[in-house]
């Protein structure tokens, strides 16, 4: 058995989520905060026999979408500001996945 750890960024955490259920995936979402932009993630924590891992992979991929975000920098802090110093473009997005052996499992 293993546990599948996907952190995804909460504008895909719906349909990612509704993509693993609608495959009979048990999934528990936990709310997280992340990254050097402090913005919202989903954390899914997703427990599946061996197997079915590397469909478990497929589905996080498919809808977890990697985009462009302005972000304002840090470089100017005591220095004054420079041309292009107010923000810059950052890639965020898509999904981090983890995937942990289980020596056993009980459900009561």
């Amino acid at each position: 058995m293993k546990l599948v750890i996907a952190i995804v960024n909460n504008d895909d955490s719906a349909v990612v989520a509704s993509a693993l259920t609608k495959e009979n995936f048990i999934v528990t979402k936990l709310s997280t905060t992340g990254g050097f932009l402090m913005v919202g993630n989903t954390t899914f924590l997703i427990g599946t026999e061996d197997k079915d891992v590397d469909r478990v992979k497929q589905i996080i991929s498919k809808y977890s979408k990697t985009r462009t975000h302005q972000a304002s920098t840090t470089e100017s802090f005591g220095r004054g500001l420079s041309e292009g110093a107010l923000a810059q473009d950052v890639s965020v997005g898509g999904a981090t996945v983890f995937v942990l052996s289980v020596d056993s499992m009980d459900k009561y």
